[in-house]
């Protein structure tokens, strides 16, 4: 089963850039289809991969950062084609 799961992550800190580098790069090397404008980013894949991308990385950014938030939605189908046709 395909999924599409757009992500935003907001660290509640001042310094707050190197987070969501940290945390996109970690989802461009995945394999996974990723793709990222100024205000979220994008993963498109199997169901069970992306989640257990989903799970580690998550895991491991919330770890590391003392106040965060992540916002998702998630599709079941790969959108990643999708182009707005109006």
């Amino acid at each position: 089963m395909k999924v599409s799961v757009e992500l935003t992550l907001t660290p509640l800190q001042d310094n707050f850039e190197p987070p969501i580098i940290d945390f996109i790069k970690k989802l461009r090397s995945s394999g996974l289809t990723v793709l990222e404008n100024p205000m979220s980013t994008q993963v498109y894949g199997e169901y069970d991969k992306v989640m257990e991308l989903l799970h580690t990385e998550i895991k491991e950014t919330f770890e590391k950062l003392d106040h965060v938030v992540l916002t998702m939605k998630m599709v079941k189908s790969d959108r990643s084609d999708y182009e707005p046709h109006f």
